[in-house]
């Protein structure tokens, strides 16, 4: 899977476009990263943009940001509402897909020391970046703001993590800069079947992780009670990391619980969606639907239409497709207006719909486009193909078995199976392609000049590692169908019976797909000068093939007595 993170930097300027168009620019010059967001704000002065790319486009892109509105902003002049101390106020990172937090906090001091000694510009990491627990929090950073930035930098405890600890020329246009690592932050609202703001409130309070002010008599009037110490005494919500209040949407002529989560991890919209709609429905009102506010990782509504179907006690191993439909309805997403996925789900939103994949070929297509004389695709993307079929047909038995009638206490088991079964056929039609753009590297590498010796060798070096990882792909093909051989015994052994020869053609698709791979294996082989890595390759590969002969064997045996 790609790696994806989000970048949101905050820059202290929110009136003059232009400025902003300057920096947005640099951003946008930057290639592999696209620009989702750009929101100034007159009032605060203050804009913030979004951008997502992979973390090498990314980091550069926000350096590059960062270097620009250091050139055009200058604090000395700035006034506006919101807490600010510096050009760029705040560069948070946040993990999309395919990566960890701890490998964004990385990339996240990776940039900050970049700023601090290229730019000159006091850097303080928070959040999940932070080299101390006092500096996570970002209001510590942040305190005195701009105009207390001389006396902060004096102060030893708070000398920057990287860049200059004085306050010096550059430093009094630029300010200071927070670079941090947080989670996604999902913008949410809960349609109500009320127009009061004042129920709407009572249920954001009841979830929200602030809670509500402890009062005397009165729960909504009475004076707010104070512990020893005079500080006020709250009692919490219901859902950690979720920040909520109620308001009245003219537009929709409905009441709204507007929620922000901070942290998906921890509150996932779909249980934020369910506690409000229990609360809710304690108050006597009824949750219509939500509303998603900007965007969303695609893990998220994939979660989602998992919780929601095992409510129903329903398969999960069904595909992407389905469990993003599963998740809109379930949210009632679509209440308000029509819901694009292809508008709301980053991944999504960064595809490039020019790309051309043979996978969103009809079959009659796919296999047109094989028959052409085009060379590619060839038999190495049709033994993908092959092994896909394989093990959808296995991944078909689970969920019928899964919702047969009398076998609804097993419905886990065979969800299991399917989950397993999906994660190989999304795998090896992923192959499908990567086949075909493994043997364009070849045709492309071969067509390096090599017109001086130099050329000659960068040319020579580009074909064997494009012929290394021509072979590599036909030998994922080969280790996913075998193991997909696994599943499909299972389902022969103990999955719907009226289905047991769907198995028994899954594995003559999976043993198809492993010999049809090891021949794509062997012809690339021939080209390729690092015997060690073959040697390994082809022992591995002899081995695949006969363990996949000998389970085709094995389970066609199996299904022909069932059958018979």
């Amino acid at each position: 899977m790609k790696q994806l993170i989000e970048c949101v930097p905050n820059f202290s300027e929110g009136r003059n476009m232009a400025i902003i168009k300057q920096i947005t620019d640099q951003v946008e010059s930057v290639e592999g990263v696209r620009l989702l967001d750009v929101d100034p704000g007159a009032a605060t002065n203050r804009t913030v943009v979004t951008f997502v790319g992979e973390p090498e486009a990314v980091l550069e892109a926000a350096f590059q940001a960062v270097k620009k509105a250091a050139e055009v902003i200058d604090m000395r002049y700035h006034k506006g509402e919101h807490p600010r101390f510096g050009a760029t106020d705040v560069c948070p990172l946040v993990p999309i897909a395919g990566i960890t937090m701890e490998e964004v906090a990385a990339y996240a001091r990776k940039l900050a020391e970049r700023i601090g000694k290229e730019l000159g510009i006091p850097i303080y990491c928070y959040e999940n970046a932070a080299f101390t627990n006092e500096r996570r929090n970002l209001a510590n950073n942040r305190s005195g703001e701009y105009e207390g930035l001389p006396k902060k930098l004096a102060d030893p405890h708070w000398k920057p993590d990287f860049g200059p600890a004085e306050f010096n020329e550059r430093v009094a246009t630029t300010g200071a800069t927070a670079v941090g690592a947080r989670d996604f932050l999902v913008a949410y609202n809960v349609n109500l079947n009320t127009t009061s703001t004042r129920r709407a409130n009572a249920v954001a309070f009841d979830i929200r992780e602030k809670g509500r002010p402890v009062r005397e008599g009165n729960p909504v009037t009475g004076k707010i009670k104070k512990d020893e110490n005079g500080k006020e005494i709250w009692t919490p919500g219901s859902l950690k990391a979720c920040k909520a209040i109620g308001w009245f949407i003219e537009e929709y002529g409905i009441a709204q619980v507007s929620i922000n989560l901070t942290n998906i991890s921890i509150t996932p919209v779909h249980i934020a969606f369910e506690e409000a709609c229990q609360k809710a429905l304690d108050r006597g009102m009824r949750v219509t639907g939500s509303e998603l506010v900007g965007l969303i990782p695609l893990q998220a509504l994939l979660d989602a239409g998992k919780f929601f179907l095992a409510k129903q006690q329903r398969s999960l191993g069904v595909s992407e497709e389905e469990l993003i439909k599963i998740a809109v309805k379930s949210l009632g997403l679509d209440d308000l207006k029509p819901f694009n996925p292809k508008e709301k789900i980053i991944e999504y939103l960064l595809s490039n719909p020019g790309d051309k994949k043979l996978v969103s070929l009809s079959v009659e297509g796919f296999a047109n486009e094989t028959a052409s004389e085009s060379p590619a695709p060839g038999g190495g993307s049709v033994s993908a193909a092959m092994g896909a079929f394989g093990v959808s047909l296995a991944t078909m038995v689970a969920n019928l078995s899964s919702h047969k009638a009398g076998w609804d206490e097993r419905w886990e088991e065979f969800s299991a199976w399917a989950e397993k079964g999906q994660k190989l056929k999304d795998e090896l039609l992923y192959l499908v392609d990567e086949d075909t753009r493994a043997f364009n590297k070849i045709m492309d590498a071969f067509g390096l000049p090599k017109g001086n010796d130099d050329e000659k060798a960068a040319r020579d070096l580009a074909i064997q590692e494009a012929t290394k990882y021509a072979i590599e792909i036909p030998f994922k093909v080969m280790k996913c169908s075998l193991e997909s051989m696994g599943i499909i015994k299972a389902m022969a052994e103990i999955g719907n019976p009226n289905s047991v020869s769907d198995a028994g053609v899954g594995a003559l698709a999976a043993r198809s797909a492993v010999m049809g791979a090891y021949l794509n294996v062997k012809i690339n082989a021939s080209g390729l000068k690092d015997q060690d890595f073959l040697n390994k390759i082809m022992s591995e590969s002899d081995e695949i093939e006969k363990k996949v002969i000998s389970a085709e064997q094995e389970i066609l045996q199996l299904v022909n007595s069932k059958i018979k």
